[in-house]
Parts: structure tokens; sequence; C-alpha cells
């Protein structure tokens, strides 16, 4: 049986791994014609930090916001290219419940997520967003590896 996926969900944060995750779920949705759904999460779960949660939280969304406007736009630029329907959407808060509640919330069929690349026993471990996702996610999700584009 072959998967079909019609709303694949990709979280990004412009890192090296989320841009090798943004590839491959572009290329996922061009093979399915599905819907590209691109989220960026601005993480404002900061609460190890011993200073004015206020001031925290205020320089983490504006920089958040530059950021995305950057990150996502970038992604837009891809989509279009390649002829993909995308979404974009900026959240606010802890990443991986985000991440989770996103994809619910958009009835996405897949999730598309970078790793960190590393090797030997590093790479044997994931993000721990990603671990977090995959732990907690109703729906299949895909690792991308930035090491050798591999995707598990």
């Amino acid at each position: 049986m072959t998967d079909v996926y019609e709303r694949i969900l990709v979280p990004t944060d412009g890192s090296d791994p989320a841009t090798a995750a943004v590839q491959h779920a572009l290329e996922l949705a061009t093979q399915h014609d599905a819907i590209l759904h691109a989220l960026f999460v601005i993480d404002t779960d900061k609460s190890w930090l011993m200073v004015s949660r206020t001031e925290v939280d205020d320089a983490i969304r504006d920089i958040g916001q530059e950021t995305s406007k950057q990150v996502l736009g970038e992604v837009e630029a891809t989509a279009a290219d390649a002829g993909v329907e995308l979404v974009t959407e900026v959240l606010e808060g802890t990443t991986d419940e985000r991440i989770l509640t996103c994809a619910a919330d958009d009835g996405a069929d897949l999730i598309v997520m970078g790793t960190h690349g590393h090797s030997g026993l590093q790479r044997r471990l994931l993000g721990s967003v990603t671990e977090r996702v995959i732990r907690g996610a109703d729906v299949p999700v895909m690792a991308v590896s930035t090491d050798d584009g591999d995707a598990t």
C-alpha cells in the first residue's frame, strides 16, 4: 500500500536540519500533490531564565517575529518555485506542544522534521523537540538528517 499525504506539516526555524526537512517536505508535497503547512514557533518557554519574564518574552517575540518573516519568506519562495500550495503560520509557546497542536488542528497526515547531524552515538539521538514530537504525535513523523539527506 502506498502512503498518500494530503497535508504535510513542516516546522522550521531556519536551521540547517530544518531547511533539510523543508526541502524533503517540498519533494513529498510535489509527489503527492499535497498542501504544505510551514510552521514557525516562537519558543516563549524560557522559565529557566532568572530575569524578568516580561522582558525576556518581549525580546523573544521581537526576534522571533523578525526571524519568522525571513524563514517563512524563504519557504514561500521555494514552494512557489516548486508549484506547491503552502500555508504558513507563526505560533508562540512551547515548540513541541505547538507542533503537536498544529498537526491535530490542521489535520496533518505527516510531520517532517529535521534532526541534528552527528556521528557515532550522537547520530542515534534526535533533537529533544523532534523526539518529543515523535513520542506525542498521532500521525507519522519523518525525521530528516542533514548528514546524508536520509529520512527515517
